[in-house]
Order: C-alpha cells, then sequence, then structure tokens
C-alpha cells in the first residue's frame, strides 16, 4: 500500500460521520487529554515554555487548555502537546505504548482558530490523527520501541500532520506531501524518560506536523512514497509489518478503540502491580513489611527500573515507587508521584524491599505481588488484568471523576462537567464555541 493510499483512507474517513464506535472512542480520548493538560499547565516545565514563548511575542488566538489566553499556532501546539503528556497520565494504546491524544489535541486546537471546523470536522480530525499513528505503530513495533525510541514523538508527528491535513482541507496528494516531510521531523528516544524533554516529544510532534502539512500545501515534498519499501519506515524499525498500515475505516477495525486510560500518572506497565499494593494497604502495617517480590512483564523493569528516584518526574519510571506509594498511603495520583512523595523516607525504605522478577509468561497487564511481614505469614495478590486496560476499561463515570480531579484546582469543581457536556455536544456542533469556554478558567 502507497503513502498516498494511506493517506486517502484517513482523510477518506474525515469527509463522513464517525461511525458509533470510534465516535465513542474519539470523545473519550478526548476528553481524557483535555484532563491530563488542564492539570499540567501549572507545572514547572509549561511555565518554561510559557516564558519562552512570551519572549517570542506569541499571543494568539489558540486556546491552551487551562489558561486563559490564547498563543500563535506554533507555541500553542507545542504547549498543549507538552503539558498533555507531561504527567505520564494520558491516554495509552497498549499494543504500541503509543500516548495518541496529546499531539493530536495539540495540533486541532492550534489550527480550529483559523480553519473554523463543525464540531463533527474537529472531532473527525481528531480521531484520525490519533488513528494515523497508531497504524503506523502497529507497523514498526515491537522493534521500534525496543531499540530505543520513543514511539509517542516519533509516530505522533505522522498523527499530527494527517489531522492537520484534515482541517486544512488537503487531499490524499497533498496528504503523502504531508508525511514525506513530517518523516524529516521525527524525533524521540527513550533516554528521555523521566525528564523534562520527555513530555516535549508530543509538543514538537504537534508543531512539526502542522509545519509539515503547511509546506505541504504550499507545495513542498520529498520522496514520494515515505511509508512504502526502503522509506522512512524502516529506517524507524528493523521488521516493519506494512500490512497493519490497512487500506480504508470504512469497515471498522479502529485502532483507536482499543486506546485505554491510566488510573495512575506513571508508566502503564507498573499498573497491574500498583493495583494490587494499594488492594494489600488495607491489609497490613507498611512498617511491618519486610521484604516485597513483583513477578512482572519483562517491560517492567526495562522501562521502570528505577530503584530510587531522585525526583517526581523519575518516579514515574520507577515500578517500585508505584508500588511503595500504593502499600504507604493506599493511593497513586499526582501528589504520589510529587519531588515530596519521591524524598519520603517510608517510601524510599519501601522502594528499597523490592526485587522485581521479570516473566515473559506474565502479560503487560498483570501482575502478582508478595509481600513479606514481620509479625504475620506473607500477603500475595494476583492481578490478571489492571484497572484501565481493555478488559477492565474504565466506565465513562470513572473516567470523569478521574478528569474532575484532574480540571478542578486549575478551573474549579464544575469543570469537569462543562468539559464533559461540551465534548458530548461536538458530534452536532456547527462550532467549538462551547469547548473553547470550557477550557479557560471562569471569570472570577
Amino acid at each position: 500500500m502507497s503513502t498516498a493510499d494511506f493517506c486517502a483512507g484517513m482523510l477518506g474517513a474525515t469527509a463522513r460521520p464517525l461511525p458509533p464506535g470510534p465516535c465513542r472512542a474519539a470523545r473519550r480520548t478526548l476528553l481524557n487529554v483535555i484532563g491530563t493538560a488542564v492539570s499540567a499547565v501549572t507545572s514547572p516545565t509549561v511555565a518554561v515554555l510559557l516564558r519562552a514563548a512570551a519572549e517570542q511575542g506569541s499571543a494568539g488566538a489558540v486556546p491552551v487548555p487551562g489558561l486563559g489566553y490564547g498563543l500563535d499556532p506554533y507555541w500553542g501546539a507545542l504547549v498543549t502537546g507538552t503539558a498533555a503528556h507531561l504527567d505520564d497520565y494520558d491516554d495509552t494504546h497498549l499494543a504500541t505504548v503509543i500516548h495518541p491524544g496529546a499531539s493530536t489535541l495539540a495540533t486541532v486546537l492550534a489550527l480550529a482558530p483559523e480553519t473554523a471546523p463543525s464540531g463533527a470536522a474537529f472531532l473527525a480530525a481528531f480521531a484520525v490523527g490519533c488513528e494515523a499513528q497508531l497504524r503506523i505503530g502497529n507497523a514498526i513495533s515491537p522493534a521500534h520501541y525496543d531499540h530505543g525510541w520513543h514511539i509517542t514523538g516519533t509516530a505522533g508527528v505522522f498523527g499530527a500532520a494527517m489531522a492537520a491535513c484534515a482541517l486544512l482541507g488537503l487531499d490524499a496528494a497533498a496528504g503523502a506531501r504531508a508525511l514525506s516531510l513530517a518523516a524529516t521531523m521525527t524525533a524521540g528516544h527513550r533516554e528521555a524518560f523521566g525528564s523534562m524533554t520527555k513530555p516535549l516529544h508530543a509538543g514538537k510532534a504537534a508543531a512539526n506536523g502542522i509545519l509539515a502539512a503547511r509546506l505541504a500545501a504550499a507545495g513542498l515534498a520529498g520522496p514520494a512514497d515515505p511509508l512504502g519499501p526502503d522509506g522512512v519506515l524502516q529506517v524507524l524499525a528493523a521488521g516493519v509489518n506494512r500490512d497493519a498500515l490497512g487500506t480504508s475505516l470504512d469497515h471498522g477495525g479502529w485502532e483507536l478503540e482499543l486506546n485505554t486510560f491510566k488510573t495512575y500518572p506513571c508508566g502503564v506497565v507498573a499498573h497491574p502491580a500498583m493495583d494490587a499494593a494499594i488492594a494489600a494497604s488495607a491489609r497490613l502495617d507498611p512498617a511491618d513489611v519486610t521484604a516485597i517480590s513483583l513477578r512482572c512483564n519483562p517491560l517492567v523493569p526495562e522501562l521502570m527500573g528505577l530503584t530510587q528516584p531522585a525526583d517526581g518526574l523519575r518516579s514515574r519510571f520507577s515500578a517500585r515507587h508505584g508500588v511503595a506509594v500504593g502499600l504507604a498511603y493506599g493511593r497513586a495520583g499526582l501528589a504520589e508521584f510529587s519531588d515530596e512523595a519521591a524524598a519520603a523516607p517510608e517510601v524510599a525504605r519501601l522502594r528499597g524491599l523490592i526485587t522485581l522478577d521479570p516473566d515473559p509468561a506474565v502479560p503487560r497487564d498483570a501482575a502478582v505481588l508478595r509481600i513479606e511481614l514481620r509479625s504475620a505469614g506473607p500477603v500475595e495478590l494476583r492481578v490478571d488484568h489492571t484497572r484501565g486496560s481493555i478488559a477492565r476499561p474504565l466506565t465513562d463515570e470513572e473516567l470523569l471523576a478521574k478528569v474532575a480531579a484532574l480540571v478542578a484546582p486549575v478551573l474549579g469543581e464544575s469543570a469537569a462537567d462543562r468539559i464533559q457536556g461540551a465534548v458530548d455536544a461536538i458530534p452536532d456542533a456547527p462550532g467549538l464555541s462551547e469547548l473553547f469556554a470550557a477550557l479557560r478558567p471562569e471569570p472570577s
């Protein structure tokens, strides 16, 4: 299948109403990623970006979730994409470990003021932007990620380019040019995990995807078939399954319907162990714990093997930290992945007691946690499917509760209901005024 065929399938799906399943998946993904973007807008990382944007005179009409003022398209995309991915609390496609919502949300918000789409067109562009990167991710997985690439950054730019093409009204030929240009802008490596640069990958994917689409619209072109044989996918992965790109979205099979939503703000492979730790916390005194063993999928030590993370950002890549705070506090939200929690003596003590036992027979969404106690026999808990996984998806009510906890500190207690109402109304909305209003702080 050629790149032009891929683009024709993606862009063709934006010319008609989304089917019910993908429409629901797109709205749930949109709601979740708006929540993560709003929550992180007051973070030190985003503050750095906003200072740099101000120095560049970046005021504009592009809404940034959680801010009371707008930016220009470049800085709006960069800031929103970075904020949405910052706390590692965003949506996750478990087969590829891509977080598709962050870069795509940043793209469609950045272009919405100038393209003035209907709600349906906005949602379709968002859905296709997510879908394009997930299909490309399937084609290069697992070799691409295993080699050290951060797939949210590398695949994200292609999805952002597709979403931008959809809103800019480009055809399949221009879309292929955009992907060819995006192929020169793809970047992101796992070395950045635990640093400010990791979420920047999603912001840069959005900004670069928009640039690729704009240049393609102006007539700039690169190699004719970047997704074809000997194209960029061969560079990104030693083994490429080009069949995973698909040819059409007419008959279902949307990868977006397999997108999931995190219950904890850290690497998803640690979530089953954290489920077990939180369940165990009600049955024991953390001070009584003498040793902990975690039988888990091999991705856990590979991606989250830090023993004693120095700060909150690094703690998101420590499975030991996730288990320790689950046992110590009986919960694992944003506060448990702060600098203060990372430095807490009792959390550090528990982290030091944990041994990771990787087992290829353990699925990614499962774990077995065994806790040795000083005053009693061991406690062992098995989690077959973590909360938020495909097998145990968050209900609409649970997802709304998550978003409410994220946005309330920034936008107020009623903000989540306003955002959900605007998102649910999008398919029939003539424009985006209700959504934009829901993203801003209420006037004091």
